[in-house]
């Protein structure tokens, strides 16, 4: 069975699940005694006075409550880093990197975390950061919350499960998770090994975009969102809970495992969403829509119509307009765009934009397509054409994306990139 799920501003879903019947009582959250001697335990993810259709929170009722682990301590680390990022590495230039390889020993997903890029600070609860995933092995006794921020996980290669604790998502290429602030999980992986892009999101939580005049239907659609059925497990064991928090990651023992969750309901839980079922907005007559027409999720900022930061996909979709430079144009702008390739070919750059890898245009930094595809498309014969086989997409934020001293100085990084322009001559004849 599965749920829809939504955090559409006015649309607040409400969803139950139970791994054993009768876990999940009604017209009382919290009573005196919770069937079968679990634990009441309520996981709140906004204020309690933030109004109704923006509330999010839920109750659990679970095998032990979660105040059971021991003291927290500091883990050592330089890779998974948080806001305030420094301006150090942070030029205009217009940069791109090439797919981050593998580690060479057996590393799970939260050890294998690199930090990209960022902005914000996470004292006001504002901004944003890109994280890079390797991983070459499964998480076996050490589980994870963020207290920082929500994480939407973009897989490229392989496909994982989320075991959490409100139950179990399996996500592949194709697919995205989002798992909401404080929420503990573990990561398997499904096949030998996995990579992706991780959005750290300080800010306000992710939601649909309104879709304006654009009426009722088009882009995401709330039914196509899904949580998890409730799973729990009993292990006892020596296990390692693993926190990021202010900024740094922590570590606590504890002796049993913290998936032990039986039932819950409410509106603050893990969703993902298969990005194929994206129902592509564009134009039907001719010039090229701007790229929020394909956003899929929102994390709104104090500035309406103007995004902490947005989630933009270009997926598989028609092309059918006349006397039109159908490629995305040379443009200049005041949002900073983090662009990755999650399969096949971008139609703005046919070659060095490689699945896995990445580029960034900052604010106002120049860019558009590379000479090849610009004279391809200034010389083919338009008629319908459906872009097969691709998805990229992109984090864009209304604040500058600030390079971490790894990104910067990385060896992957393609120090040609400015060469996919030099082509691009005067040719006006004036």
């Amino acid at each position: 069975m599965k749920h829809s799920y939504s955090y559409m501003q006015g649309f607040n879903n409400h969803f139950e699940s139970e791994a054993i019947p009768g876990a999940l009582i009604k017209g009382r959250n919290s009573p005196q005694n919770v069937p079968y001697g679990l634990y009441a335990e309520q996981l709140s993810g906004s204020a309690f006075t933030n109004a109704r259709h923006i509330n999010l929170h839920s109750w659990l009722y679970r095998i032990r409550p979660s105040v059971l682990h021991e003291e927290f301590k500091l883990i050592k680390q330089t890779q998974f880093l948080s806001a305030p990022f420094s301006d150090e590495f942070t030029p205009p230039t217009q940069m791109r990197w090439s797919p981050q390889p593998y580690p060479t020993k057996p590393t799970h997903l939260i050890n294998s975390i690199i930090s990209f890029a960022g902005n914000g600070t996470l004292d006001t609860q504002s901004g944003s950061a890109i994280h890079l995933y390797c991983a070459t092995a499964s998480m076996q006794q050490d589980f994870f919350y963020n207290a920082d921020g929500e994480m939407l996980i973009v897989p490229q290669e392989g496909a994982l499960a989320f075991h959490t604790e409100l139950g179990v998502l399996e996500v592949s290429p194709g697919e995205i998770i989002v798992i909401p602030r404080g929420i503990k999980f573990q990561v398997k992986l499904l096949n030998e090994k996995a990579r992706g892009y991780i959005c750290e999101n300080y800010g306000l939580p992710f939601r649909l975009p309104e879709l304006g005049i654009i009426g009722a239907n088009g882009l995401a659609n709330p039914r196509d969102f899904h949580t998890p059925v409730a799973a729990f497990e009993s292990q006892t064991g020596d296990f390692n809970l693993i926190a990021k928090f202010n900024g740094q990651l922590w570590q606590s023992s504890m002796q049993h495992s913290p998936l032990d969750v039986v039932a819950w309901h409410g509106n603050y839980a893990p969703y993902k969403y298969d990005l194929r079922l994206f129902n592509t907005i564009g134009s039907v007559s001719f010039d090229h829509p701007d790229p929020s027409i394909f956003t899929v999720l929102t994390s709104p900022s104090a500035h309406p119509g103007t995004a902490n930061v947005d989630f933009v996909i270009f997926p598989a979709r028609w092309m059918v307009t006349a006397d039109t430079f159908r490629p995305p144009y040379y443009h200049r702008n005041i949002m900073s765009e983090y662009m990755g390739l999650i399969y096949g070919v971008y139609d703005a750059k046919e070659a060095g934009f490689l699945p896995g890898g990445a580029s960034l245009h900052n604010c106002f930094s120049a860019h558009g397509p590379d000479a090849e595809a610009y004279d391809k498309a200034i010389n083919s014969e338009l008629k319908p054409e459906y872009y097969d086989n691709t998805l990229a997409f992109m984090f864009e934020s209304r604040q500058i994306w600030k390079l971490t001293s790894m990104a910067y100085n990385s060896k992957h990084r393609q120090p040609d990139y400015l060469n996919c322009w030099q082509g691009l001559t005067a040719t006006a004849e004036l």
